[in-house]
């Protein structure tokens, strides 16, 4: 476990699952909480044992299941019920039976929550707290204390809201986590408050920050600054509403911006990785533009950024990447100039070295077609295919002669689906698209038909049918991704398409870009290149 002057406390497998559209497995908390392990966290919030059956299996089978390497599972729970001992309370006792070493437990700070919610006095609440908090620690247990609406509850009753922190101190709990649960605080208050807070306590502070004002890693900082040694974070911000403080955020500012050794030695570069992971587990696309760990963090797009980058990448970077196991990228676009497409280029491999007039012709080449429509950004195999042939090694496994697609419908046309039930046919029939592609492959012309779900797949597999006799790696390569984007608003169904596909050869993907004035058309020219480039990376040499 780390330095325990300072915690690094994890709650995705509680609080960040109470975001919208998660739904966790068993089997999803046990490998999320691993991954966190590897990160380095020292606490990992498994759920409510006692709660759900879920929660309580967790428990049960991460006594065995869950060797952990750096981190204390940490169990979450309520302090006992109004009016009842705690060593009588069947929560309290899934909490004590739960196999944690560290129990979380949540209590009113507000007086409005205790007497409107709780229906009950201060006084007892008080009380509630005492109990459980001595009960657990004579079990045993770690005991943390996370008060609910602190900071609200600070705000309108200052000496009750203290009184909390003071009794669960008193009691034995080991931190008290003052818990901005609303999400509404911003950072010069959180200071002031938690400043004399611990002035007038002399206790040991944490922060739990909800980012309902967009300040959740701010006020958590802010926290930090004024004396608190244990903040509560979730992987990639997850968390109900618009969620918690970001971990990765929070680390990466505490170990290169503070200089704090707030993880074990080696874990910091484990952060990219961690996240991405999390996120596939949890099915939720990794958010592009968050700081440190997303694809975005480092990417450079100004032609004035890559013309300085150039010299040193620390002038436009603020932190080295690979600190956190990301990498710097070049993004090519309108906005490029010579030096963002020699970065770009070395970055795909290929050395445009000095040639002043290859790079001067790549740049207009590129401009041009973006300002056609195409975008590079995040094609970087249309854009390598772009450089190869500006330097003469053109990548040319076919050529296309002609191209046809034909869409029909059996049986009478209806405007809406078929209802529930219904046998293909009976209202409107099954739409079919058929294909037919002509193409030179090593000079020997081919002609191939194809059928299809749609007139893409169907031009898909007649490419592939016309190829693969001659280079059957193809075979292994497929289609993953498909995205179509409408260009100049306003326009309809006339308007400019552009089209990205993404394949996959088992191993790694890639993604190509067609514009065409119709979706068919844009399709065919990424389809094209994204075949060309699958079969160049397959390792055919390009004829």
């Amino acid at each position: 476990m780390p330095d325990d002057s300072f915690h690094v406390f994890d709650t995705t497998l509680r609080d960040g699952a109470q975001r919208e559209g998660v739904n966790l497995t068993i089997a999803d908390k046990l490998a999320i909480a691993r991954l966190l392990d590897e990160f380095g966290v020292g606490f990992i919030e498994g759920g409510w044992p006692g709660s759900n059956p879920k929660d309580t299996e967790f428990f049960q089978r991460a006594t065995h299941e869950l060797p952990l390497e750096h981190a204390q599972l940490t169990a979450f729970g309520a302090t006992r019920r109004a009016g009842v001992r705690a060593a009588d309370d069947p929560q309290v006792a899934a909490l004590r039976d739960s196999g944690a070493p560290v129990v979380t437990l949540v209590a009113k700070s507000d007086v409005r929550h205790v007497e409107h919610a709780l229906r009950t006095t201060p006084e007892e609440n008080l009380a509630m707290i005492a109990d459980t908090v001595a009960h657990l620690r004579d079990s045993g247990q770690r005991v943390f204390l996370d008060c609910e609406h602190f900071f609200d509850g600070y705000r309108y009753d200052p000496e009750y809201a203290v009184s909390v922190v003071r009794t669960a101190a008193d009691a034995g709990a080991d931190v008290v986590v003052l818990c901005d649960t609303n999400g509404g605080m911003l950072p010069a208050d959180v200071t002031e408050i938690v400043t004399t807070v611990g002035e007038r306590t002399g206790v040991r502070l944490g922060m739990h920050a909800q980012d309902d004002s967009g300040c959740a890693v701010a006020n958590t900082l802010a926290a930090v600054d004024a004396g608190a040694t244990h903040v509560q974070c979730t992987a990639n911000g997850y968390g109900e509403r618009v969620g918690n403080a970001n971990l990765f955020t929070v680390v990466g500012d505490l170990a290169l911006k503070y200089g704090r050794p707030v993880l074990p030695d080696g874990c910091l570069s484990e952060m990219t990785r961690v996240s991405l992971a999390v996120a596939e587990i949890v099915n939720i696309a990794p958010a592009t533009h968050q700081p440190y760990v997303g694809v975005s963090a480092f990417a450079h797009k100004a032609g004035l950024h890559a013309s300085a980058i150039k010299v040193d990448p620390d002038l436009y970077q603020h932190t080295e990447p690979t600190l956190v196991g990301n990498d710097m990228r070049m993004l090519v676009s309108d906005m490029a100039g010579r030096a963002s497409i020699e970065l770009k280029a070395k970055e795909l491999g290929l050395d445009l070295g000095e040639d002043r007039e290859v790079l001067g012709r790549v740049v207009d080449r590129v401009k041009t077609l973006e300002q056609s429509g195409y975008s590079f950004e995040a094609a970087d195999a249309s854009l390598e295919l772009l450089l190869r042939e500006e330097l003469g090694r053109q990548v040319r496994y076919f050529e296309t002669e002609s191209w046809r697609v034909i869409a029909e419908r059996g049986g009478a046309a209806d405007a809406w689906p078929a209802a529930p039930g219904a046998t293909p046919g009976q209202e409107g029939g099954e739409a079919v698209s058929e294909a037919t592609v002509k193409l030179y492959v090593k000079g020997e012309r081919v002609i191939a038909t194809a059928e299809g779900n749609g007139p893409v797949n169907a031009l898909d597999r007649a490419l592939r049918s016309a190829v693969e006799g001659v280079y059957t790696a193809l075979a292994s390569l497929s289609l993953t991704d498909y995205k179509v984007r409408i260009l100049e608003d306003g326009a309809g169904t006339g308007a400019i398409t552009r089209i990205l596909v993404t394949f996959s050869d088992g191993r790694s993907e890639w993604t190509t870009v067609g514009v065409g004035e119709n979706v068919i058309d844009a399709s065919w020219i990424a389809l094209e290149q994204a075949v060309s480039y699958g079969l160049l990376a397959q390792g055919y040499p390009a004829p």
